[in-house]
């Protein structure tokens, strides 16, 4: 607030929470809101700060930007934008004084520009009987000067599955070779939707879209329920929507337009640098399942999941500056993952090796069975053996009539895992965001509030603390 002497600086996640209300008035703000306009509260985050500022009295630069999954050339116009701002003319002169980036080096890999890591294997980690198909894959990195570190992600560029694209094309009206224009260029639809569209899954705000585009009276009354619209959504994809819903009055420009950019798909790193310089490993649950009377795979797993050694993938790395290990390695560390969640700290654990870490290492692995699904079992069974792997706990879904989940094990173990928060312990988490997340998290806070004799609001102000001291540390998705 004004006046306030640099100690009592308020967090902005404080101010959106509405905790803290100091007058603003001296202060200037713009905000960039990034966000993926297939999730129902698009770029929800950056309209309430954008908000809260208002109200507490911040000036305006310029109106807020919503950028979508392809937001570089939006991100870059808002930042000279700011840059131009006579506004904040005093602030400016100094950013603008400092050099601007240079042009991305050719050797320096990015969505835009990825490496073609040859692929040295591909190896199934579930087994035979298993419910589901994981796999363990390795590239080379061999000349490419990429650095990674624990925690980072692999984000892979891959183009659609050729046969869906066909299909897709094969839908009355839409003229393969017709030019669209996506992000600024000018392509045929045939090579927009193979490798710049997102042609998967449906989401809610596509069905909205396509209906208000073709006039589709069955589709408006569908998207006017949510519970509705959710439902019929499930399961089914954009080549299930054209065909039980031509794109009647839509030329293939228009159809283009109702589709957003493709994104990479990011896989957390399952392997130490240190280790194996020249290589990264990843693991990748295959999505396989039937759903309106054919057989589907993820459009990136699914094809993950048939390339064979010696093919290539275009790859780059995707920092996680918020997912990392304790700079001290003394530091005890707290790993909870199920299913793929177990990728990074294969990475960890590996790293804590190499570099001698004499903190101890405490895994929390879920899975559905321990006798098809127990990832990377024999790797986790040797650490633990020489005592790089101080704990492990693992709770298997389906091997027991009661379903056992690892926030249940986080709560049986609460005693201990209490002894470790309080000597210092990290604590991550990693896996499935929709459930397996929150579970834990509250998971965690009834440990706190038992072992730690809190009230509940007391325990969850623990738990923010360890958030903000970036001793508890997320990677969901």
């Amino acid at each position: 607030g004004d006046g306030d002497p640099p100690e009592r600086a308020v967090p902005l996640y404080e101010l959106l929470q509405g905790r803290r209300a100091p007058k603003l008035s001296h202060m200037r703000f713009a905000v960039l809101a990034l966000g993926d306009s297939s999730y129902e509260k698009f770029c929800e985050t950056g309209r309430q700060f954008d908000q809260r500022l208002e109200a507490l009295g911040a000036t305006r630069l310029q109106p807020r930007i919503e950028c979508d999954v392809d937001f570089e050339a939006a991100a870059s116009g808002w930042m000279d934008s700011i840059l131009a701002s006579d506004v904040a003319a005093g602030q400016t002169a100094a950013i603008a004084a400092s050099p601007r980036p240079a042009e991305t080096p050719a050797h320096v890999y990015t969505r835009k520009h990825p490496f073609a890591a040859e692929v040295l294997a591909n190896q199934p980690l579930t087994v035979r009987g298993s419910t589901k198909n994981v796999r363990h894959i390795e590239l080379s990195l061999a000349d490419s000067g990429i650095h990674y570190e624990p925690g980072d992600a692999l984000g892979l560029v891959l183009p659609n599955p050729a046969d869906q694209v066909e299909a897709l094309l094969g839908t009355p009206g839409l003229d393969a070779d017709a030019a669209v224009t996506v992000s600024g260029a000018t392509l045929a639809l045939r090579e927009a939707l193979a490798n710049v569209l997102e042609i998967g899954p449906l989401t809610t705000a596509l069905v909205k879209r396509y209906a208000e585009a073709t006039g589709d009276a069955e589709l408006k009354k569908i998207g006017g329920d949510e519970a509705q619209l959710a439902r019929f959504a499930y399961g089914r994809d954009l080549l299930d929507l054209v065909r039980a819903h031509p794109p009647k009055g839509l030329d293939a420009a228009g159809f283009a337009q109702l589709l957003r950019p493709a994104t990479p798909r990011l896989y957390s790193i399952a392997s130490s640098n240190r280790v194996t310089p020249d290589e990264v490993h990843i693991t990748v649950g295959v999505v396989e399942f039937e759903s309106q009377g054919r057989a589907r795979k993820g459009i990136i797993s699914g094809q993950l999941a048939g390339v064979e050694a010696g093919g290539q993938l275009p790859v780059y790395v995707h920092r996680n500056g918020a997912f990392r290990l304790p700079a001290n390695p003394e530091t005890p560390v707290v790993m909870i993952g199920a299913g793929t969640g177990i990728a990074p700290y294969r990475a960890f654990l590996a790293e804590r090796e190499e570099i001698g870490a004499t903190g101890r290492n405490w895994l929390f692995f879920g899975d559905r069975s321990f006798e098809y699904d127990f990832l990377y079992q024999a790797e986790l069974l040797a650490w633990r053996k020489s005592r790089v792997l101080t704990r492990i706990d693992v709770a298997f879904s389906r091997d027991q009539a009661q379903k056992i989940y690892v926030q249940q094990r986080l709560r049986e173990q609460g005693a201990d895992l209490w002894s470790w928060l309080q000597d210092g312990a990290n604590v991550y988490v990693c896996g499935d965001a929709s459930s397996m997340a929150p579970d834990v998290e509250q998971a965690l806070r009834d440990v706190i509030q038992k072992h730690g004799n809190l009230e509940p609001e007391a325990a969850s102000e623990y738990l923010l603390d360890l958030q903000r001291a970036r001793r508890y540390q997320k990677d969901v998705y």
